[in-house]
């Protein structure tokens, strides 16, 4: 190992003993009960719920998989993506936050996303709490198994090492906190993370510019790219017989530009991005846990801010990186790694350990929020919910720490194929959970009529419909090829409101409960 690379080992090291003192230091308070472990006692103060809520939900996709898909096929993909994320932020914020946060406490206390669902609809027989826990079981699993994927191509692209090994060795530091401080300790180095993460991309992009040759030549280089810097076409990189951009004189070749998917309908497409924030467990969960609803508006100015920033110096890194580095990366999946390879040239090695520490920080932030929604799915849902209601705290915390082993093992399984596309595997993931809990989210809070049944019908259809429409639906292409998010939400939707209507209304103490829940000074 060279001396650059054992000073880029040094600053990494030095924050995972960070990190990881602060999963020991929460260990006490966090055992204390269920609701300390699983959701903080609902004691977060606005800084600390909005950088948590969007650490943990940008991943190493906003560092690795975002700025991929912009070096190779150019900005439209990325760009439309990014602004419909921008989009969904400020909305989710604006519209659910207040609300859930009012209504978890109200309805029973709620300290799970199924928990609030089933305790929302008087849902005795724990139905919808257990096909609500199931369904976070099974798009937790695909979103670990992505996080692990960036955490094995970082350190196999860093220092030339074995990516199976380090993507285990990175799956075992983010469930050796997780495991030990519960979700203190993963909003507070969510905190930590979201710091690094934001920083990282600014001083990748500015470099990467200067190293361009400044913002005129790096223009220039990109605009004789056909379709590249266009928001309604794509560059059509030329490749080979074995799917590699083909190289001519040392610069990658270029067919001409395509019009981007279908269009209008892809550009929707990508914009539907935004609706998953309806329904991301790993974001809503912050909500439920802040200090007191009125800091939600403080949490949002910051979230948004953290979120414009993050993404557009997200897509530029990976623009630019085309044009600093033409011909480095010649397939999709190679390309992911332009953010390491930029901050290892610009950037002495030890600062460079900080800045790519970014990446580990986005990928532990979301990886151990999973594991902990999951887990919290596994224990108090299905085990405490259903197998065991007079179970103690103590047999709920044991049950939950073997959920997460199990979990942990699972993600490893999905990981080991190290010519995944992150953003592939987070999109499937991302629109599971937003066709399955979105629609549901909304009804919940807003529409007084829907009831248990609907609620069921809307879960069920969502997550069927991306499974399905991902599977079958997409190859037929055209409008079919549309992202199965937003089918998935509008068929979910229209379930909700349909099966709500054709059954019996909620009862009186349903909608009593609907009637003043915002009412609550909490």
């Amino acid at each position: 190992m060279s001396v650059d690379d054992i000073q880029v080992v040094l600053a990494m090291a030095l924050y995972f003993i960070v990190v990881l003192s602060v999963g020991f230091f929460y260990l006490k308070k966090s055992n204390a009960s269920s609701e300390n472990y699983f959701l903080g006692g609902r004691g977060l103060g606005p800084w600390l719920t909005a950088l948590s809520a969007e650490a943990s939900d940008m991943s190493g996709w906003l560092l690795m998989g975002l700025p991929g898909i912009a070096y190779f096929t150019g900005a439209s993909d990325a760009m439309w993506t990014a602004i419909g994320l921008a989009i969904g932020t400020y909305l989710n914020w604006k519209f659910v936050a207040k609300r859930l946060r009012k209504y978890s406490e109200v309805a029973g206390n709620a300290i799970t996303l199924p928990d609030f669902f089933s305790n929302r609809f008087r849902d005795d027989k724990r139905i919808l709490m257990s096909v609500a826990a199931i369904i976070i079981l099974l798009f937790f699993c695909i979103y670990c198994g992505s996080c692990f994927v960036t955490c094995g191509k970082l350190f196999a692209t860093l220092f030339g090492l074995d990516y199976t090994t380090m993507m285990i060795l990175g799956a075992l530091v983010v469930f050796v906190y997780t495991f030990v401080g519960g979700y203190l300790s993963v909003c507070t180095t969510d905190l930590i993370q979201g710091a690094i993460m934001i920083c990282a991309l600014v001083i990748v992009f500015v470099g990467s510019v200067a190293m361009a040759g400044g913002v005129e030549n790096t223009v220039a280089f990109l605009q004789g790219i056909p379709g590249f810097l266009s928001g309604t076409q794509q560059a059509s990189p030329i490749l080979d017989e074995s799917g590699r951009q083909v190289v001519e004189n040392g610069m990658p070749l270029f067919g001409d530009a395509v019009l981007y998917g279908s269009g209008a309908i892809t550009i929707i497409s990508c914009l539907a991005w935004g609706l998953g924030y309806f329904g991301m467990p790993q974001v809503l969960v912050r909500f439920m846990s802040v200090r007191h609803s009125n800091e939600i508006k403080k949490s949002r100015i910051i979230a948004t801010i953290w979120v414009v920033i993050s993404l557009a110096s997200a897509v530029c890194i990976g623009l630019v990186g085309r044009a600093a580095l033409p011909a480095q990366f010649l397939t999709g999946p190679d390309a992911e790694s332009i953010f390491i390879v930029l901050a290892q040239i610009m950037l002495p090695s030890f600062v460079c350990g900080l800045v790519v520490s970014g990446i580990f920080a986005a990928t532990m932030s979301s990886s151990s929020s999973y594991l902990l929604i999951a887990g919290s799915a596994i224990s108090q849902n299905l085990y405490k919910g259903l197998i065991n209601k007079n179970a103690t705290e103590a047999q709920s915390m044991f049950v939950s720490r073997v959920a997460l082993t199990v979990i942990l093992i699972f993600g490893i399984v999905i990981a080991l194929d190290q010519n995944s596309s992150i953003f592939q595997v987070v999109s499937y993931a991302w629109a599971g959970f937003g066709a399955s809990f979105g629609p549901l989210m909304l009804c919940s809070l807003y529409w007084r009529r829907t009831n248990k049944q609907g609620a069921l019908a809307g879960m069920l259809v969502g997550a069927v419909t991306v499974i399905v429409w991902n599977l079958f639906v997409k190859q037929l292409g055209g409008i079919f090829a549309v992202y199965e998010l937003l089918p998935g939400f509008i068929f979910a939707l229209i379930a909700i409101v349909v099966v709500s209507l054709l059954t019996e209304e909620p009862s009186k103490e349903v909608t009593d409960e609907f009637d003043t829940y915002m009412e609550a000074d909490v």
